[in-house]
């Protein structure tokens, strides 16, 4: 399923992964940095969407800086009403993410909303539309949320450097609005993308001003490539439960791993105790038994939970409406 790449390309699914500059023309800007041109840079970019291995190139945002609550949400679905349920959840405008997993609690899916209050409102809405206990589990500490993919790893267990979002609420102004709202359709792969993002009565030193703002408040983390890391040769992913007393301290433990995208202590319930959670992908299951084997070896970790993926159910970024 992976599909080949020429060094360049390589290097390319790293940098774009990184984010794009904020400036006017941030795909010169890369190329100078790779050693290219610009039209390769476009060319090859290009290349990569169309074989699927960048999915998109779109803003990477942080809901929590927008005020917005979010959780894990989980439930034990029947298999007859597998469909319609998951049917339901997908059409939530809160959900971005869906999956069905192996596992007695099979279902689990992203929710945000403006409180918490109305999540717990959806969640009792879909319990009573299917008869169905929803539990849901916010995040109380985040430890790491950094997803990318090296199409050459180097096979290194861990890393010391990796991106933790701020968690307080920002306010937006007018203008950051705007090209907030704009933000979200996605930037194309062009010399100049962000020409047609002229916000009402500015030019586009104003939307590269804007966006550098929106980045420094925490809002906006990156505008940067959204790959396939199935097509980069990470077949095996799993979502790890584990049940952490030391949560904090085992939490900053799991996050050093390379194979770790996400990294929470999340709030558990009855018959729950799993506290603890992170997603893997690696390139094979040794790799991800090899991670898991180091952390529990050195972390306080009373029992644990593997939970694969069976199926991908939904997966696309939350629209925000500020108008």
């Amino acid at each position: 399923m992976s599909v080949p790449l020429t060094d360049l390309q390589k290097r390319l699914c790293v940098r774009l992964q990184e984010g794009l500059p904020f400036c006017v023309q941030p795909f010169a800007e890369i190329a100078g940095e790779l050693g290219s041109t610009e039209a390769e840079v476009l060319q090859q970019t290009c290349e990569l969407s169309k074989s699927g291995v960048i999915r998109r190139l779109s803003a990477v945002i942080n809901p929590r800086a927008l005020g917005m609550a979010s959780t894990l949400a989980t439930a034990h679905v029947p298999a007859d009403q597998i469909d319609s349920v998951a049917a339901a959840v997908n059409a939530l405008p809160g959900v971005s993410h869906n999956y069905l997993r192996d596992h007695h609690y099979n279902l689990w899916f992203t929710l945000q909303a403006p409180s918490f209050e109305r999540i717990d409102e959806t969640l009792s809405g879909l319990q009573r539309q299917f008869d169905v206990e929803f539990h849901s589990l916010p995040v109380t500490q985040v430890f790491k949320l950094d997803v990318r993919f090296d199409p050459e790893d180097d096979g290194s267990l861990t890393q010391d450097v990796y991106e933790v979002p701020a968690v307080e609420p920002v306010t937006l102004r007018p203008a950051h609005k705007r090209i907030f709202a704009r933000l979200q359709q996605g930037v194309e792969i062009v010399s100049r993308p962000f020409d047609a993002w002229e916000p009402e009565a500015g030019d586009r030193k104003d939307v590269v001003r804007l966006l550098t703002e929106l980045n420094a408040l925490g809002v906006l983390r990156r505008i940067a490539a959204v790959m396939d890391h199935r097509k980069l040769g990470y077949t095996t992913n799993v979502m790890l439960a584990a049940e952490a007393p030391a949560a904090a301290e085992a939490g900053r433990t799991l996050a050093r791993f390379r194979a770790v995208s996400h990294c929470y202590e999340r709030r558990t319930f009855e018959g729950w105790p799993f506290n603890l959670f992170a997603m893997l992908h690696a390139r094979s299951e040794a790799d991800i038994a090899r991670t898991i084997g180091e952390f529990t070896a050195t972390a306080d970790v009373r029992s644990y939970r593997l939970l694969p993926t069976v199926a991908e159910l939904k997966k696309q970024p939350v629209r925000h409406q500020f108008f």
